[in-house]
């Protein structure tokens, strides 16, 4: 979703208490709460933080902002009797000791078992907002277990926020209390110098003049992410008469798998792991390949076009919102010819690839921002907790 500049009304926040649950901090949830309580925490609000011990925007574990404190929660990834109703009893002592207007939990878990707690007996009132980041399986024995859970999050929720146009009919056949699309900003990063570029692209196409082509694609080694397709696509590239160098970073659980198909493709790869320096190797690229199977407005779209490159895509849950048709070539997920082709055009097609670039550009300035994320739950929170000022 794109936003334009302007500030929500946002009240009162310094009489406001925020309480955030996360269940998991994969992909840019925890990043996002962190963000949001930080925000939230500087405009006055008195916030609290409940989630696994990586909540939060260091890698190492959760880094509190001035204002704002953390209490290690640990919810399963997966749905646990036993430790789901550990969590849920928790959480309601958290919650009687921290006493917010407001409880914003973020996924549909952390949101099933929000509603839980509060629906116990002797609960003061609180209301519930829930942000939700991913879509849920649509086949097999888990399928049920979500439909369940977008049940309770539906019924129970005073607010439901969502990333993509798909969630938001899920959740509203589900009978939901829908307040709009979830702004979730990809942090502002400094750009690299045109000299660090230059000394990149040798270093990594292992070429002193910088001038193969290189192909990158960045994020989470999962199933989500669709980097299978993207070395299928890759394995068509090679009866190419210049090859492109291929570079896959981040780590994840499919980092073996992954390796062993490239291996037996013989596509050569540069699998990269973790980097620290996302922009430089954005900017190092020819052409950036997000081929995830889904996604709600993943960050590493909005870094891209942000930096100005050339982006193939798939049209798959928010990424056109972010795109918009003009700013990414996009095609269906799951489908390595249509990769493939996408990424040969524009390497074949300096103009073009220079006409995406300039798109990618002026849709970046449409993104919305840190600020515009924390005005919108922030109105969103005064909405909520209105009926409620004054009861116990």
């Amino acid at each position: 979703m794109v936003s334009g500049p302007g500030r929500a009304g946002t009240g009162d926040p310094a009489r406001l208490g925020v309480s955030y649950l996360a269940a998991s901090t994969a992909g840019g949830t925890g990043r996002h709460v962190a963000m949001l309580a930080g925000g939230c925490a500087a405009r006055g609000a008195t916030v609290h933080v409940y989630g696994p011990a990586t909540t939060g925007p260091a890698p190492a574990g959760p880094v509190p902002r001035p204002g704002w404190q953390f209490t290690e929660l640990d919810i399963a990834g997966r749905p646990r009797p036993a430790r789901d109703v550990a969590a849920v009893l928790r959480l309601r002592r958290l919650l009687a000791r921290d006493r917010p207007d407001v409880l914003h939990a973020h996924g549909l878990r952390a949101g099933a078992l929000a509603a839980l707690a509060l629906a116990m007996p002797g609960t003061r009132h609180i209301a519930l907002a829930v942000t939700v980041h991913n879509a849920p399986p649509t086949a097999g024995p888990a399928a049920a277990v979500y439909a369940g859970l977008e049940l309770i999050v539906a019924r129970r929720a005073d607010a439901v926020l969502t990333v993509s146009g798909d969630l938001d009919g899920r959740l509203r056949r589900r009978g939901a209390r829908l307040a709009g699309r979830a702004l979730v900003p990809a942090p502002a990063a400094a750009s690299a110098s045109p000299a660090e570029i230059a000394v990149l692209r040798r270093e990594l196409a292992g070429d002193e003049r910088g001038e193969r082509a290189i192909v990158a694609g960045i994020g989470r080694l999962a199933a989500q992410k669709g980097f299978g397709t993207l070395i299928q696509a890759a394995a068509r590239w090679q009866r190419c008469p210049v090859v492109p160098l291929l570079l896959i970073a981040g780590e994840g659980p499919l980092d073996t798998e992954l390796h062993r198909q490239a291996a037996a493709a013989g596509v050569a790869v540069r699998f990269l792991g973790p980097r620290r320096d996302v922009p430089a190797l954005l900017a190092a690229a020819d052409v950036v390949v997000v081929p995830s199977i889904w996604e709600g407005q993943p960050l590493i779209v909005q870094e891209t076009l942000r930096a100005g490159r050339p982006l193939v895509a798939t049209r798959a849950g928010g990424i056109a919102e972010l795109t918009g048709d003009d700013a990414a070539l996009l095609v269906p997920p799951g489908d390595p010819g249509a990769l493939a082709a996408a990424v040969a055009r524009l390497l074949d097609d300096p103009a073009a690839a220079a006409r995406l670039a300039a798109a990618a550009r002026a849709r970046a300035a449409l993104l919305p921002s840190e600020t515009a994320a924390v005005d919108q739950v922030l109105s969103l929170y005064q909405r909520v907790r209105s009926p409620r000022i004054g009861q116990p």
